[in-house]
């Protein structure tokens, strides 16, 4: 089969592998669509992963194509999508439903082969079938979007379901996660959705969703401390970006009792001054970091899979608006470079086979 396999740092090639067979309890996925993650693109150019040769890829979608011994054979056909960490079931974030704290994970796409290939071996476990009106594509993105909802969640958890729709949301970075974040407060009725961004085509991609053009912040143009405090000031911060200064712009901006929820992979070492600590404190600020999302094949709790594909099923979000890249995997390569060089002006890069 086609596949894009790491060998080292910055070190990928397209080549003719063996098709992988099924290990008990898994089956194999034929994969028809996989976006490439922001976290991606480092693993391939810069860090390397963490066990090498790989093949990357871990937002995909695909058909059940095989199925392991003793494996329910009435997959085999089925639309899916896969929740790529694979938690060892026995450490006690496993054992109280939050596999994604697992101690002991595996990862399709950065511990084992992932889906930058024609076919990948998945648990079965780790299955979740999507319905007919679900595009491949929308599918693949599921993997995203649970991870804005688990971080909607984090900030929100005192509240529950009924999150308040007369505070202000502030999301900084209006990447792919930032869009799906504001995505999901919008299904929620969320409506002061404010951004903080750089580029005109993030002022365009934030409107599209819904959002007023007067809630969008161009840093080149406006200082994003002294335009929150025009508006009110912050209660629920996102972050999604992963610098000091985005840190800073919510922290400084803190209504008392301010919700903020760390998203952004951070791009160097974070520090707080002495300032930006004494906010946090007199504010009674509450900080959390969000990591993954929450999958429970049997849905026997809320978590962020079901609810996201609830939410496909029903057309209450169309996340395939956010796709501005398609590529056969034969020209995959391409995607790779203009993520990493920022060419091209990009939102979500797609495979589809």
């Amino acid at each position: 089969m086609n596949a894009w396999v790491l060998h080292a740092i910055n070190d990928i090639r397209r080549e003719d592998v063996e098709k992988p067979a099924a290990a008990p309890g898994e089956v194999i996925v034929q994969v028809k669509a996989a976006g490439i993650c922001g976290s991606d693109i480092p693993r391939i150019y810069k860090t390397g992963a963490h066990n090498m040769p790989l093949i990357p890829g871990h937002e995909f979608s695909g058909v059940v194509d095989s199925v392991a011994d003793g494996i329910d054979e009435r997959w085999i056909g089925k639309r899916v999508a896969v929740f790529p960490l694979i938690p060892c079931g026995e450490c006690e974030p496993c054992k109280t439903n939050r596999p994604q704290l697992c101690r002991n994970y595996d990862y399709i796409g950065s511990r084992r082969d992932g889906a930058f290939a024609e076919y990948v071996r998945v648990p079965v476990k780790n299955l979740m079938e999507v319905s007919d009106n679900v595009s491949f594509e929308e599918a693949a993105m599921l993997e995203p979007m649970a991870v804005a909802v688990h971080a909607i969640r984090q900030g929100t958890e005192p509240y529950g379901n009924e999150i308040p729709q007369d505070k202000n949301y502030v999301i900084c970075g209006a990447g792919t996660i930032g869009l799906m974040l504001a995505m999901f407060l919008k299904a929620k009725g969320i409506e002061k959705i404010f951004f903080i961004g750089n580029k005109d085509s993030q002022k365009k991609r934030v409107t599209g969703l819904g959002i007023k053009e007067e809630y969008f912040c161009d840093k080149r143009y406006s200082d994003p401390v002294e335009w929150l405090k025009e508006r009110g000031g912050t209660d629920f911060y996102l972050e999604a970006v992963g610098r000091n200064e985005s840190l800073s712009y919510g922290i400084d901006t803190l209504n008392p009792g301010a919700r903020v929820v760390l998203v952004g992979n951070p791009y160097s070492d974070m520090t707080l001054s002495r300032e930006v600590y004494w906010k946090i404190l007199r504010n009674e600020a509450y900080i959390s970091g969000t990591w993954n999302s929450v999958f429970i094949q049997d849905n026997s709790i809320s978590d962020d899979w079901h609810y996201v594909r609830d939410c496909l099923t029903e057309g209450k979000v169309h996340p395939a608006g956010l796709i501005s890249h398609r590529f056969s995997i034969d020209e995959l390569e391409k995607g790779f470079m203009i993520m990493r060089d920022k060419s091209e002006d990009y939102c979500k890069v797609m495979l589809c086979n």
